[in-house]
């Protein structure tokens, strides 16, 4: 269920595609853009270098990175922020006193992070070292760090020291992002060593909680995290009426 689009773009429309791609996915595949404009991926590699030398991407070996997906903490746009925000405080509602959960990195789970309440008392591990000191303002917050090799591209930590520390715990909420979501697919990603990282996050929770913006439903990626029926709640910036969500409630509970 590969996304294919018509060739013959154009150049701008090409670059257009692929800033999209970033903007919902964090991270883009070299092999991938190729498959889906249809052009060589010497055509993506030149492209992914304008774009870059333009300031619109970060390039990296293979791909790209969206700027705001490395750099959350700097004064820079962030893609969909206020959708990010409204996913943010539905996720914080979930959290309640006394209870201990587990979340990943990325721009949403940051904005969670700098809304939870200063009253709120509760438990947190974070494999994200952005997170974490987000949530170390948060006065009547335990913060855990989860150990292990820190991923420049994602910044986050991951490897086996990660995965065996996430083995020893149990959590009451995992607070998990995704990079594609779909119905009959479930919950995917493009790269091995998260997908090893969010398996070990649900194994050790008790329940699942996905935040996922609108315009990332019905997307797939390569390799399958987890079933939809795995997943306690689905978190979107759209409320639980709208079309594109419906059908997901029949298999998890969307808010």
């Amino acid at each position: 269920m590969k996304e294919i689009i018509a060739g013959g773009m154009l150049k701008k429309e090409r670059h257009a595609y692929i800033v999209n791609q970033l903007n919902l996915h964090n991270k883009v595949l070299s092999s991938d853009l190729s498959m889906q404009l249809m052009v060589s991926e010497d055509t993506v590699r030149r492209d992914l270098i304008e774009l870059a030398e333009s300031g619109k991407i970060l390039k990296v070996h293979g791909g790209a990175l969206s700027k705001s997906f490395h750099f959350p903490y700097k004064e820079i746009e962030i893609y969909a922020q206020e959708s990010k925000k409204e996913i943010a405080r539905k996720a914080i509602s979930l959290i309640t006193e006394g209870m201990i959960v587990l979340t990943g990195g990325g721009t949403t789970v940051i904005e969670m992070a700098r809304l939870i309440p200063d009253d709120l008392e509760a438990t947190i591990f974070t494999i994200s070292p952005i997170v974490a000191l987000e949530l170390s303002e948060k006065k009547l917050l335990t913060v855990v760090l989860i150990g292990g090799t820190l991923n420049k591209n994602a910044k986050v930590n991951m490897g086996s020291k990660t995965i065996g520390d996430l083995s020893e715990i149990g959590v009451d909420l995992c607070l998990l992002g995704v990079n594609g979501i779909d119905l009959k697919e479930g919950i995917t990603d493009s790269d091995w060593e998260v997908l090893q990282v969010k398996k070990a996050m649900i194994r050790a929770s008790a329940r699942i909680a996905v935040m996922c913006i609108g315009e990332k439903l019905n997307s797939v990626k390569k390799m399958k995290v987890c079933s939809l029926n795995k997943i306690d709640y689905l978190i979107t910036d759209l409320p639980p009426t709208d079309s594109k969500v419906k059908l997901y409630a029949q298999q998890t509970q969307v808010l």
